[in-house]
């Protein structure tokens, strides 16, 4: 029997002498023990905040993302006992595949999108310089820092690693420490990819803490600097997001918790189409994998009522055939609930569903002579028709969170949309159509009840996640009933875990505090040309000016016949005059970019190595033959990429020969490193 440890200021706590004995969800037999009585939740705190998150913060975000890259490395080197123990919980091979190659995936995605999305820095820009003085002496720029506290993480029994994964990855990278509290049940797994970790020894000590058992006393000890995340039950979300320290302290806290989610099959798709076989086979999927057990698993299914009874037959003749046994069996197809109470309460939702539906699934024996249902938590699929669903209430409130799922009829669009807003919030609801229109209203009348909406057809099908696949890169939460947060989104999800601060002053105080240069600061002179210097002695600010360049008629009419583009506002003056953005004949804006890469360009071989974009191109004033143009080009900010080249983003403005500017926009150049 394993002996479920926490694991608290870098010690592991055996079990206590209250601890739960957990059974196998697949034969009854005991499994672990799990709960440890009386943790030093002060220590647990003190570790966090005073030893951990400031050895967190002092690394920037690229390092801490490869020191993530570095853990999920080693997680996938060293998974192969997690499988075998994920089998008790009842989950398959598939399902297994889905919690613990999902979760290490999600390291490996967070780890990547943090080196290119965030600065190799401390702090977080957030959006663009907020010009507040007429001159630009004063301005404004709302920042990113890592709050200086603790996060905990209250995970679901349902998925032990990616749900424990999916919140660290985030918190990590914004530099705060994580205590984890996972589901009592499932902890046993939980806790041996955490010991994975610790052994790893790839961050700080105290980054990651565990608390197997009840949490006593955690929520009274914390400050406003920490955050709560959970997923669970709504119920459970209520009494914990109510806690009284939480609610005086302004504590942050999200949450995902049930939600009853839909799909729909759109007015468009005919029966034995290849869009009718991605309806029934999305929904096969959702009912049957972890046994249903999934917060986003389709609950309720809305189809046209021309094609009610197609849906029924088709859906029926999957289910009844589904291979429910031993999760180990290679053809096996769904497994076991995770425990007898677990399949208990969903037979009892199921009960209140039947009020209002028809039970359409035949309820013949399991066929595996090993399946002892008397200990073993295995089930049919149970699916269900309401056929009146405008005066159903069970069908429209309850979740039964195992594989159980409801079937009605809509009369059009906008009676879809109402029905899947019925459910009072979900975390996803899918839509099956290849009509736009359709997928408009849809998404018009139902989008502000559902935190994610996944359209799907046989065109998008062979490549598309799945309805109940959350991605890290999108956001993964909903209002109402899913509890009103967000978790994943990216880099949204790592600014659940900092604060956000809008600095004022001059230029230069906010270029000095973000590393970036903005219009208004000092320029520092080059004392060569830039283009001439490698990534490491380039200086933000760091600035030269060329020009000027007259333009001529003959340059706008060469370069418009060059390239081909004569359009009438370059080459024709009575034309160009009637239009009230010109005065006449004008430059084309590419040829002044052209003019300004000839002013600025070092021709010779150097340390830029590519120019690889431009972002925020802005034409302010038109130029015509005879104006002159001069440039300035300023190191705005700076990102190593790897050990040979970084990336350097120029701030580059032209002005005519009256100082006025006339375009600007930011380049984007990599130049080499210097060798080591």
């Amino acid at each position: 029997m394993i002996n479920v440890e926490s694991y608290v200021n870098d010690q592991w706590v055996c079990p206590g002498d209250s601890a739960q004995v957990i059974v196998s969800a697949v034969n009854g037999e005991a499994v672990a023990r799990a709960g440890s009585d009386q943790l030093n939740i002060a220590a647990m705190l003190d570790c966090a905040r005073i030893q951990a998150g400031p050895a967190l913060r002092e690394m920037t975000f690229h390092q801490r993302a490869t020191r993530l890259k570095a853990l999920a490395t080693y997680l996938n080197e060293n998974k192969q006992h997690l499988t075998e123990l994920s089998f008790h919980t009842g989950a398959t091979q598939a399902d297994s595949a889905i919690d613990i190659e999902g979760g290490i995936g999600t390291l490996f995605v967070y780890a990547s999108k943090a080196k290119r999305e965030l600065p190799d820095d401390h702090i977080l820009l957030d959006g663009d310089v907020e010009q507040l003085s007429r001159h630009g002496t004063f301005i404004g720029q709302h920042i990113y820092t890592s709050r200086q506290g603790v996060a905990v993480q209250i995970n679901a029994f349902n998925f032990p690693v990616w749900g424990m994964l999916e919140k660290l990855a985030p918190a990590l990278l914004a530099g705060v420490p994580s205590i984890i509290k996972p589901a009592t049940v499932t902890s046993y797994l939980t806790a041996a990819c955490f010991k994975l970790m610790v052994d790893s020894k790839i961050f700080p000590a105290g980054s990651m803490q565990l608390i197997v058992g009840r949490p006593t006393g955690l929520f009274e000890q914390l400050q406003s600097q920490d955050h709560v995340s959970f997923t669970g039950s709504a119920q459970t979300a209520f009494e914990l997001r109510s806690h009284r320290h939480l609610l005086k302290h302004s504590i942050g806290f999200n949450a995902e918790q049930d939600s009853l989610n839909s799909t729909v099959l759109g007015e468009d798709v005919t029966v034995g189409s290849d869009d009718f076989n991605v309806f029934v086979d999305e929904i096969y999927r959702e009912i049957t994998t972890k046994a249903g057990q999934k917060c986003t698993a389709i609950r309720r299914i809305m189809v046209p009522h021309a094609i009610k009874a197609d849906i029924a037959e088709a859906v029926c003749a999957k289910l009844t055939s589904v291979k429910v046994g031993h999760p180990k069996n290679a053809d096996t197809e769904m497994g076991a609930l995770v425990s007898i109470s677990q399949r208990e309460d969903v037979l009892q939702k199921s009960e209140l569903i039947a009020q209002e539906a028809s039970l359409l699934t035949t309820a013949k024996p399991l066929e595996s002579t090993d399946l002892d249902t008397s200990i073993g938590a295995f089930m049919r699929p149970r699916f269900y028709l309401c056929d009146n669903p405008d005066a159903a209430r069970h069908v429209h409130n309850t979740e039964a969170f195992g594989p159980v799922a409801t079937l009605m009829p809509y009369n059009d669009v906008s009676h879809a949309a109402e029905l899947l807003n019925r459910g009072g919030g979900s975390l996803v609801a899918s839509v099956v159509t290849q009509d736009p229109q359709f997928a408009k209203a849809i998404t018009l009348a139902s989008a502000a009840h559902h935190g994610r909406l996944y359209f799907n057809n046989s065109t998008s099908a062979s490549e598309a996640t799945g309805h109940g696949s959350p991605l890290p890169h999108m956001t993964h939460g909903g209002p109402g009933r899913a509890g009103g947060g967000e978790e994943l989104g990216g880099i949204r999800a790592v600014k659940h875990y900092m604060q956000r601060t809008s600095l004022q002053g001059s230029g230069d105080i906010l270029s000095g505090i973000g590393n970036c240069y903005f219009p208004g600061a000092t320029q520092i002179e080059s004392d060569v040309h830039p283009f001439r210097k490698t990534f490491d002695h380039l200086q933000i600010a760091e600035t030269i000016k060329v020009g000027p360049r007259q333009v001529s008629i003959d340059d706008i009419e060469h370069f418009a016949h060059f390239t081909g583009d004569t359009f009438y506002a370059h080459m024709d003056e009575k034309a160009a005059s009637a239009n009230p953005f010109f005065p006449g004949r004008v430059a084309h804006g590419y040829l002044l970019l052209a003019f300004a890469a000839g002013l600025f360009v070092d021709p010779d071989p150097g340390p830029v190595l590519a120019n690889s974009g431009l972002d925020g191109l802005s034409f302010q004033k038109p130029v015509v033959a005879g104006d002159s143009i001069s440039v300035t080009l300023t190191v705005k900010s700076k990102k190593r990429r790897n050990s040979e080249y970084g990336e350097v983003r120029w701030h580059v403005q032209l002005l005519n020969q009256h100082k006025e500017a006339v375009a600007s926009y930011e380049l984007h150049t990599m130049n080499a490193i210097d060798a080591a």
